[in-house]
C-alpha cells in the first residue's frame, strides 16, 4: 500500500503495482482458520509471514516483470533509537568474556544481504495469481516462470524496508530514525534501496480497531 501510494517519491522512478497481496501464502493463518472452523474457542497462534513480507512488480509494455520490489516490514509500538537499531542490527547480547553488550548482526540488513536476487515472494505471487486469475495475468505468470528457470534476463530488484509504529515521546516532527544521506554500511546487497518510516499516533489503537472490524458480524 505504501509502495502504490508514494511511488513517485521512490528511488528509480519505477511504476509499481501490487496485483495481489501475499496473505494467502501464510501457513500459520491457514492452519489457525482451519482449526477455528471446528473449535471457535481456539486461542490464536499466528506468527509473522516467513520469507518475503511483501512484493510489488514493475512491468514493461509486454506485461513482463522487469523489476520487483521486496523486503522487510516491521511494526513496533514505540519507535525509539534503540528499538530501530535492534530491528536493523539484531538484538543485543552480552559477550560472556568481556561483558559488553553488542548487536548480534542478524537483523534486517543481515536478511536483505543474504536474500536471493529473485525473492521467494515473487514465486508465491505467481502461485496466488494462478489461483485467482490465470488468464488475466498470463503474461506476468509466464515472465516469472522464465526468470525462475533462467530462460531470460532476471528482473532487477529494489529492496524496501518499512518501519512502522508510534513515535517516541521526544521525537521531533519529520525526524528520521534511520540515516538517509548515505546508504548504511551494514547494507551490502548492492541493490537499489528504499527506506520508509511510518510514524503513527496511537497506532496500536488503530491496528486493534482494524483487526476487530475483520471479525465483527453485522
Amino acid at each position: 500500500m505504501v509502495t502504490e501510494a508514494y511511488q513517485d517519491e521512490f528511488v528509480g522512478g519505477h511504476v509499481w503495482q501490487v496485483p495481489i497481496f501475499l496473505f494467502r501464502e501464510h501457513d500459520d493463518v491457514e492452519k489457525y482458520l482451519w482449526a477455528l472452523r471446528y473449535d471457535p474457542e481456539r486461542v490464536r497462534e499466528i506468527y509473522g509471514r516467513h520469507g518475503t513480507d511483501f512484493v510489488a512488480i514493475s512491468l514493461n509494455n509486454d506485461r513482463e516483470v522487469v523489476r520487483v520490489i521486496a523486503g522487510e516490514a516491521k511494526w513496533r509500538k514505540s519507535l525509539t533509537e534503540s528499538t530501530v537499531a535492534a530491528l536493523l542490527l539484531g538484538p543485543k547480547v552480552r559477550n560472556e568474556e568481556t561483558g559488553v553488550l553488542a548487536h548480534t548482526g542478524k537483523g534486517i540488513w543481515y536478511e536483505l544481504n543474504r536474500d536471493t536476487a529473485i525473492p521467494h515472494g515473487l514465486r508465491q505471487l505467481q502461485f496466488v495469481l494462478e489461483q485467482r486469475d490465470r488468464e488475466g495475468h498470463a503474461d506476468i505468470i509466464l515472465s516469472i516462470d522464465r526468470a525462475v528457470l533462467n530462460l531470460g534476463p532476471p528482473p532487477e530488484r529494489t529492496d524496501l524496508v518499512i518501519i512502522c509504529g508510534n513515535g517516541a515521546a521526544k521525537r521531533e516532527r519529520a525526524d528520521p530514525l534511520i540515516a538517509w544521506e548515505q546508504p548504511p554500511s551494514e547494507y551490502r546487497a548492492g541493490r537499489d534501496l528504499q527506506i520508509v518510516e511510518v510514524i503513527l499516533e496511537r497506532g496500536d489503537v488503530l491496528i486493534d480497531a482494524l483487526y476487530a472490524s475483520l471479525w465483527s458480524t453485522p
